[in-house]
Parts: structure tokens; C-alpha cells; sequence
């Protein structure tokens, strides 16, 4: 075990004393490929660790040569490994279908929860406004039959459960 740590503790030296003599070239030449600084500052880093898993090779006559193709290879790695992750993620993200907006609502809450939310609306908004969001959200009508059933137009039940939305966001970030 002490050989190995050994041999790693003499690739970080290598690679430390390239970065020291050639740091500025190295980071030059990432940034004239990849224009995004946080990007670039990444694939600098793993550069270092890139030098450490694989030292610049005895008898390589030109040192800057042989960095700019193993930049280069890098970063045409990095740029792999972000298109793969993003395929990935939207793969599963299709195969999954699934959307927050999906779900029922009711599904999250209790029957007994629903009627104190509904109760505690009741007690924090005007009669109008709670009025309008009983019947939008418990009893599920459309604007259309809350308005109705309000004998009010509905741009009036839209504004009262606007309104009344706010209201309650407001109260609960103040609480």
C-alpha cells in the first residue's frame, strides 16, 4: 500500500511542476476553446487530474504540443460526457411522462385537512373572496359556475380568487 501512495504522491508532483511551468499556456488554451468561464475553470481543474492518471510521457520533445492534444482530447471528453448526461436526463424525463400537475391535489391532503384549510380561508378573506375559491378549488367549477352560482360576471370570481390567492400567500410567508 505505501508503493502505491508513493507513486500517486510522485504523479501529483509531475503533474504540479507542469502546471507550474506551463499553467498559463494550459489555461490559455482552455479558454480559447471553451468560452464559458465556469466551463473553462472546470475542465482546467480536471486537466490537473487528467495530468495525474496519465503524466506527460518520458521523451516527449515537444511539452506544449503534447498539451494542447491532450486539452484538446479533454475537452472534446467533457463536452461528450455533458451531451451524454443530457440525453440521459431527457430519456428519463420522457420515459418517465410525469408531471406535478398531474397528480390530484386531493390525493396530498386528508379530508379533515381539506376542511380546516378551507375554514382557516374562510377566517383570513372577505366573504366574496373565500366564497370564490370554495367553489373553484373544493367544489372543482369552472369560472364559468362560480360566477354563476355567485350571480356575479367572471371577471369579478376571477378577481376575487385572484386576489384572495394573494392574500393567502402573503399571510403564509408573513407567518
Amino acid at each position: 500500500m505505501g508503493n502505491n501512495s508513493d507513486k500517486n504522491g510522485n504523479r501529483v508532483a509531475l503533474a504540479s511542476a507542469v502546471f507550474a511551468e506551463y499553467g498559463g499556456f494550459i489555461r490559455a488554451v482552455v479558454r480559447s476553446q471553451v468560452k464559458n468561464e465556469a466551463q473553462a475553470d472546470d475542465i482546467y481543474q480536471d486537466f490537473f487530474l487528467s495530468l495525474i492518471c496519465k503524466p506527460v510521457p518520458k521523451g516527449v520533445k515537444n511539452i506544449k504540443s503534447y498539451l494542447y492534444r491532450a486539452i484538446i482530447n479533454d475537452i472534446v471528453d467533457a463536452v461528450r460526457r455533458a451531451e451524454k448526461y443530457r440525453s440521459r436526463i431527457k430519456k428519463y424525463s420522457e420515459q418517465l411522462n410525469y408531471s406535478i400537475n398531474k397528480t390530484n391535489p386531493r390525493n396530498a391532503l386528508d379530508n379533515e385537512e381539506i376542511d380546516k384549510m378551507f375554514a382557516l380561508i374562510k377566517g383570513w378573506l372577505p366573504d366574496s373572496e373565500s366564497q370564490a375559491i370554495n367553489l373553484r378549488y373544493r367544489n372543482r367549477y369552472s369560472i364559468k359556475e362560480v360566477a354563476e352560482k355567485m350571480s356575479v360576471n367572471r371577471t369579478s370570481v376571477s378577481r376575487y380568487i385572484s386576489v384572495g390567492l394573494r392574500k393567502i400567500r402573503q399571510y403564509l410567508t408573513v407567518k
